[in-house]
């Protein structure tokens, strides 16, 4: 039941494009079910933050908190009809006649869309989106089309989609598709939902792209704080719950970002008993609590969920050698989704159960529970010495299976090596589908000591969705998705189904930039001693920043270049410093403008250790010249792609001169003849339909025969069911045989289809060629490219009712 609140507040907001943006919540009588915000923008604007209310501060928010809500104007409005439309500004119109307007927020946020007006009378309709078209999710949702008459409260026309009202929204929509006179229409808005918590932490360097993914994984993270947990979704898509190991990603960002370390105990408490069904979630969970055991130094709550871990530790020791089935690993096609989990899902599985023993071990150790230490220090060391009877051990890994067996620290150098060989040295490989995986990847080359590899990696993914226009991160991405879409245009849908553009398990790349390049990380739990080590270069040399302690905030500034490092030791603890050379010859240090003598070094590293509580100035005197970065190509086996929409139905003298397959030619039989250097053809996820029989419109198949008329089928991915808006066909056949492939789509019934194609390796399952868009099929059109090998094709929906393949040929 809501309560009736006026809001009288003025939101002064600075946007991305750096532009004052003036939001007025200047709305009496607006229904809402959370009291307005109550507190003040006396914080830092922070011009690399999508958050509109980065610089707001509550006053000692906790997590009972209940949610608050904020008003956001629209940054800008288009009109279709704009003879119809008087424009006074983005929020306040006069419309004359049928239109459709689209408002952008300028960020996504956790809200619901309305406007006032008193005197609209006619046919209308709203719609809101993460990007830039109506949003359309899958059957389970309250509301899969995100767009419906709205519901009047009053004045106030309101866009009302679930029982919590919130969705995702950037965009919207005010659809009149027919008015009965003229009409005003003002405080056109989004209401928003937010979690009362303050940014703690913070992070800038010379790099202001990595100074915005740090801002935009927080920013994700904090529209998906509910009441009581973690929330892992903003769209409501009928999976809008807890996820237990999706939040390890999460409450990691969030603790650097807001030290939230009470909600992030209350996640933990919450998602104790759950693991959603995935065994790699149970461990996610273990990792979690670590994580915030050694940020805060609660024992308490170690002492509380100790049995529970131990539980979740044995179950996984038990699984080790019996075939483990997982359900789930991540969206990557290498390890199969939800589809068909893979041996490197099981390999990975495996490498995460060693890492938890091991780290639990630790903790275990600090904490004082030897005897439990023991055991699972003994599990990891059996498993261990079992992986190193075979000396090949690593070759079976692939990129997920090795970043997870670097993480679980045992890999000896040569190990290391060798996984980086096999399974990280390439750019485009070492990319996962799903970014929360990613975080898992650049963490173990850091661990390695690849930084450059891992800024390049963290550029192409969370770079590249900041570049498709996100404001938050998404669920899955590819870089080349870029090259086929505008900026904020509808995402590939796939195997995780309607693709979430806000999904904090993507933000645990937010942690990796305060650990990794601002370099602050507990040695010892709370922080009581913490390292300073930031890994500055040519690609980034200066860094600065803060990460909240339960002792206070380390401060940290760091200027490789100038040599000028300032730092604050908060009370009862003590920092150790780790100088980097950068390819410099240093030659003196001065601590507090005091002479120091390092106590250690190795290649790339001055140590000082052991540093007391209080303000610090160091000065780093070198000389030389620094190391330069280094870059990495970014390939594709094959990047050529070509459009034939001249032959239509009119296939026979151009296309298939060794095979063909027509799909659903025949009511909804195939016709098949397949080259001799295929072997088999399996159609996965999809159904079939017959669209005509015996038709004269040339976007119809020819006959394989000597017949007059031409028939149309396809197979078709299986919109609205959730997960199935993508469909698999597997060519087998002969290895290094090169071959040309074109692929007819047909959008027979105009429905405005928009489909995507993936190629892989049908064994390997690495992508093999940049994903291509198939835009504006109606009248027929081939997709012709070339294969040299065994491949998987992935044709995904990305607008319409579905994808629709109407035929395969081969030459």
């Amino acid at each position: 039941m809501s309560a009736r609140y006026f809001l009288f507040l003025l939101l002064y907001i600075v946007s991305l494009s750096c532009h004052a943006q003036t939001v007025l919540c200047d709305v009496s009588g607006i229904e809402a079910p959370y009291s307005p915000v109550n507190g003040s923008f006396t914080g830092k604007q922070v011009p690399h933050s999508p958050d509109p209310l980065v610089a707001f501060r509550w006053n000692n928010p906790e997590w009972t908190d209940s949610l608050q809500v904020y008003v956001l104007a629209p940054v800008s409005v288009e009109a279709d009809k704009s003879e119809n439309v008087s424009v006074v500004d983005a929020a306040n119109l006069r419309v004359d006649g049928p239109c459709e307007l689209m408002f952008d927020f300028g960020r996504v946020s956790a809200a619901w869309f309305e406007f006032e007006s008193a005197d609209l009378d006619g046919e209308v309709e709203m719609s809101i989106s993460e990007f830039n078209e109506p949003a359309v999710f899958n059957v389970g949702s309250q509301h899969p089309r995100k767009t419906a008459s709205p519901v009047r409260h009053g004045n106030t026309w309101r866009l009302e989609l679930n029982d919590q009202l919130y969705e995702g929204v950037r965009f919207a929509w005010i659809h009149i598709h027919s008015l009965n006179k003229p009409a005003r229409i003002s405080s056109v808005r989004l209401v928003c939902q937010v979690k009362p918590v303050n940014y703690e932490g913070s992070f800038a360097c010379s790099d202001t792209l990595l100074s915005r993914i740090w801002y935009t994984g927080a920013y994700t993270v904090k529209l998906n704080l509910l009441q009581n947990y973690f929330g892992a979704i903003l769209m409501e898509r009928s999976d809008r719950h807890s996820w237990t190991g999706d939040a390890h990603t999460s409450q990691a960002a969030s603790m650097v970002a807001f030290g939230n370390y009470d909600f992030v105990k209350q996640n933990l408490r919450y998602t104790s008993t759950q693991y959603n069904g995935i065994a790699s979630y149970s461990l996610y969970w273990v990792l979690s609590l670590i994580d915030y055991y050694m940020y805060t130094g609660d024992k308490a709550l170690l002492d509380e969920m100790l049995e529970n871990a131990c539980q979740k530790l044995d179950i996984a020791y038990h699984h080790y050698d019996k075939d483990p089935v997982i359900a789930f690993y991540g969206w990557d096609e290498r390890l199969g989704g939800f589809e068909s989990p893979t041996a490197e899902a099981k390999h990975a599985y495996r490498m995460l159960s060693i890492q938890a023993w091991n780290k639990f071990a630790s903790i275990l150790d600090h904490a004082g529970y030897e005897e439990l230490a023991t055991r699972y220090q003994r599990y990891a060391r059996e498993k261990i010495d079992s992986l190193r009877m075979n000396p090949d051990w690593t070759d079976k890994l692939g990129v997920h299976a090795a970043a997870d067996a670097i993480n679980a620290g045992f890999a000896n150098r040569e190990e290391q090596r060798r996984l980086l060989s096999k399974a990280l040295s390439d750019r485009m490989q070492r990319l996962s589908y799903s970014p929360f995986n990613q975080y898992f990847i650049i963490q173990s080359l850091a661990e390695i000591q690849e930084y450059d590899k891992a800024l390049a990696t963290i550029d192409d993914c969370w770079g590249g969705q900041i570049r498709y226009g996100g404001t938050t991160f998404f669920e899955v991405f590819r870089p080349s998705w870029n090259t086929i879409s505008r900026p904020n245009d509808a995402p590939v849908n796939n195997q995780c189904g309607y693709t979430s553009l806000t999904h904090p398990w993507s933000a645990g790349v937010t942690k990796w930039l305060s650990e990794e390049i601002l370099g602050v990380r507990p040695t010892s739990p709370g922080f009581a001693t913490f390292i300073i080590k930031p890994h500055l270069s040519a690609g980034v040399t200066w860094a600065k920043g803060t990460v909240p302690t339960p002792n206070g905030n380390i401060v940290v500034s760091f200027d490789l270049k100038s040599g000028e490092y300032l730092f604050t030791v908060p009370a009862n603890t003590t920092a150790d410093i780790a100088i980097p050379k950068g390819g410099y010859k240093i030659n003196k240090v001065t601590l507090d403008h005091k002479r120091i003598a390092s106590i250690g070094k190795d290649e790339d590293f001055i140590y000082c250790r052991g540093i007391s509580p209080g303000e610090h100035r160091m000065k780093v005197h070198h000389s030389g010249k620094m190391s330069p970065s280094v870059d990495e190509p970014f390939v594709y086996e094959n990047e050529t792609f070509r459009e034939d929409i001249e032959t239509k139905g009119n296939w026979r003298n151009k296309y298939g001169k060794q095979g063909y397959i027509l799909c659903s030619y025949d009511s909804l039989s195939d016709r098949t003849r397949l080259p001799d250097f295929i072997r088999d053809v399996k159609f996965s996820r999809n159904g079939n339909t017959h669209w005509i029989t015996s038709t004269t419109d040339i976007r119809a198949l020819e006959s394989d025969k000597e017949e007059s008329g031409r028939n149309l089928g396809a197979a078709h991915t299986r919109d609205p069911l959730v997960c199935l808006q993508t469909m698999t066909i597997d060519l087998s056949g002969e290895k290094d045989r090169a071959y040309q492939l074109a692929l007819y789509f047909v959008d027979w019934d105009r429905k405005g289809r928009r489909s995507a194609i993936e190629v892989f390796n049908l064994e390997t399952k690495k992508l093999i060629m940049p994903v291509y868009m198939v835009r504006e099929y109606q009248g027929g059109k081939y997709i012709v490219f070339n294969v040299d090998q065994p491949v998987r094709i992935r044709i995904n929906q990305v607008r319409g009712d579905n994808a629709a393949l109407s035929g395969l040929f081969f030459d």
